[in-house]
């Protein structure tokens, strides 16, 4: 069946009910996004899909949050194809590194949450990618905070028309480029994440904090303070508020990803009572 009547092609915002039947029924699936995000994936980035006839048996979507950086945003294949799943992939994501070159894409991304137990990770190292980053994963499973942090700052809702610049500041300074978010980013995550504040230190944004939820989960997606406002309780306050935030919207867990190496962090997320996983997360590479 994978060979007979073979198509592969873009998706389009109208494919939507088609990719989300198949992250409900697939065997074989990555998800590196939220439903709320799937419609904004498909309007700005290359999404490639595999049908016979009119019915999708295979989809893989990426995000190019900083030129020339992309991600894999996800993947799956129909049930029917399980068997196939190995080349589903292959033949996608062939037609996928043509359509991020014309994007001026350099660099593909893959990441994981178990570097032992990811199916993903074997298939994706015999085409090409290699190791490039260790990430560690923490869990919090009640809303209990050690600090409300510094309360002479002032936290509002992002206005990226006033904020924006501010944004790609912190960024430049507090992250390499494998995680900064471009104003096209910024701008997705606005619309589709239910909490995006900024904190203000003497009337200057200094940093800010997103979150998303799934279901009964929370994900803290991102705390970032500029070096400059360091050491001033700030990112404790954007941890607490965080947290509250959770704990109105009645999340059983509480997710976080970082990096082996960024000990600062580990410190303040321990802090807060978050647990470390055993199981290691990681990011892989390919030069496409």
């Amino acid at each position: 069946m994978l060979q007979k009547h073979r198509e592969v092609r873009l998706l389009r915002p109208e494919d939507i009910q088609a990719i989300e039947r198949l992250l409900r029924t697939s065997e074989y699936v990555y998800q590196r996004f939220t439903l709320n995000e799937l419609p904004s994936l498909l309007a700005r980035y290359p999404a490639v899909g595999l049908w016979n006839d009119s019915t999708l048996y295979g989809f893989l979507l990426s995000q190019i949050i900083n030129p020339p950086l992309a991600w894999f945003s996800g993947f799956g294949v129909s049930w029917t194809e399980s068997k196939n799943y190995v080349a589903v992939l292959g033949t996608l994501l062939d037609e996928l590194y043509v359509q991020l070159q014309a994007k001026g894409v350099q660099f593909l991304h893959y990441s994981g949450n178990d570097s032992d137990n990811d199916w993903l990770r074997s298939l994706l190292l015999g085409r090409g990618f290699i190791p490039y980053r260790s990430l560690y994963s923490y869990d919090k499973f009640d809303y209990k905070i050690p600090s409300e942090g510094n309360q002479e700052v002032t936290i509002r809702p992002v206005d990226l028309k006033r904020d924006l610049s501010e944004l790609l500041r912190i960024e430049a300074a507090c992250f390499e480029d494998l995680w900064r978010y471009d104003p096209i980013s910024f701008q997705d995550i606005a619309a589709t994440h239910p909490y995006f504040v900024v904190v203000e230190l003497a009337g200057q944004v200094v940093g800010y904090q997103f979150n998303a939820l799934d279901d009964d989960f929370g994900y803290l997606i991102r705390i970032a303070v500029h070096p400059s406002a360091g050491s001033k309780g700030i990112g404790t306050r954007l941890m607490a508020e965080a947290i509250h935030f959770f704990e109105q919207a009645r999340v059983s867990r509480i997710m976080l990803n970082t990096q082996e190496d960024n000990y600062h962090a580990h410190h303040l997320y321990e802090w807060f009572g978050f647990l470390r996983l055993q199981q290691k997360g990681f990011v892989l590479r390919k030069i496409i």
